[in-house]
């Protein structure tokens, strides 16, 4: 059956491709009288070729390429695009976007890596956030080129704060630990001294659930980050299981949310600094990361179980494929922390 006037085909393209057919649209002519397509997507069959073309006919992503504006095409993502990515790499993408405030009403194809560099440069955040920024201009940039917005990506030419040298980093003393034991009346304490048992990164901490808690078993699940550190088991140490049956009791939801809610790490950040200050302290919650690896080190674990508890790739390929550390094992290994 033919299609109308304008409404796009589907076209299979030689050679041996896993999505052959293309989707596509003319959208104008060049000099010498030869269509322009506007690429819709690639599809395995015609089928499924029709189906998409159809779709879009129906809701199609019709944007002004010249007077399209940077909220217009972020808002364009956000719908079309974010909804395919992680749950934790979106919420840190729409974060982000606050500090993109000075471009949203510049029309994008305007929008120059140096607009783009000054955002990065004037958000006074840390690398990490920075990084994120870097990325969200890297998502809009590409979409934009996608839909002809752009014919080039200047956000391939942006730079951010280096990741900073974790031999910076400096671990919790020992008169340091027992000064936050000792110190268990501070709100929010308690979420310290689970970092320092778990080794749980803040970005994990926060997106604990009272589900991924088993205390039959005595474990937590969690660990968002990596493939070897996603829904790790982590044994709960002895010290901080009334900790944690005392966060069980009070929350729904999240375990160390805010009424059952998660807590951003912004909001969290304002806990941490608050006893930080409190106790004369000057450390970040990554440190206590670095204090549970080093803590387990220095007391003989396991460097499998280690690796493990940690989330982390073992670089010994032996070593990943063939050893099975038990839960019990994993459990004497942090155990070893006094």
């Amino acid at each position: 059956m033919r299609h109308p006037n304008g409404y796009g085909s589907v076209v299979k393209l030689s050679g041996k491709r896993r999505k052959p057919f293309v989707v596509r649209k003319t959208v104008g002519w060049n000099i010498k009288g030869h269509p322009t397509y506007h690429i819709i997507g690639y599809t395995a069959t015609r089928e499924e070729g029709l189906i998409l073309l159809a779709q879009y006919n129906g809701d199609p992503w019709d944007v002004d390429q010249a007077k399209i504006t940077f909220a217009e095409l972020y808002e364009l993502w956000q719908e079309k695009k974010a909804p395919k990515l992680g749950d934790g790499n979106r919420r840190g993408l729409y974060s982000a976007y606050y500090y993109m405030k000075r471009l949203r009403k510049m029309r994008y194809k305007d929008v120059k890596s140096f607009h783009m560099q000054e955002c990065i440069d004037t958000c006074n955040k840390s690398y990490a956030m920075q990084s994120t920024i870097k990325n969200l201009f890297r998502h809009i940039d590409r979409f934009a080129l996608e839909l002809d917005i752009v014919s080039r990506c200047y956000s391939d030419l942006l730079t951010s704060e280096s990741v900073p040298d974790t031999t910076s980093k400096k671990p919790f003393t020992e008169e340091e630990i027992e000064k936050i034991w000792e110190s268990k009346g501070i709100p929010w304490i308690d979420s310290v001294l689970t970092f320092l048992y778990t080794g749980f990164r803040i970005s994990e901490l926060l997106d604990l659930q009272t589900s991924n808690v088993n205390l039959t078993d005595g474990t937590i699940q969690g660990g968002t980050k990596t493939q070897a550190g996603k829904n790790r088991i982590v044994p709960i140490h002895p010290k901080i299981i009334p900790i944690i049956e005392m966060r069980m009791e009070n929350n729904e939801g999240f375990l160390f949310g805010d009424c059952g809610s998660r807590l951003t790490k912004t909001m969290y950040y304002g806990h941490w600094n608050k006893i930080m200050k409190s106790l004369n302290l000057k450390h970040t919650p990554h440190e206590c990361r670095h204090t549970f690896r080093s803590k387990l080190d220095s007391a003989g674990a396991n460097k499998r179980c280690i690796d493990l508890l940690m989330g982390h790739k073992s670089k010994d390929v032996g070593e990943r494929v063939y050893t099975h550390k038990t839960l019990e094992e994993l459990r004497e290994a942090i155990e070893l922390l006094n």
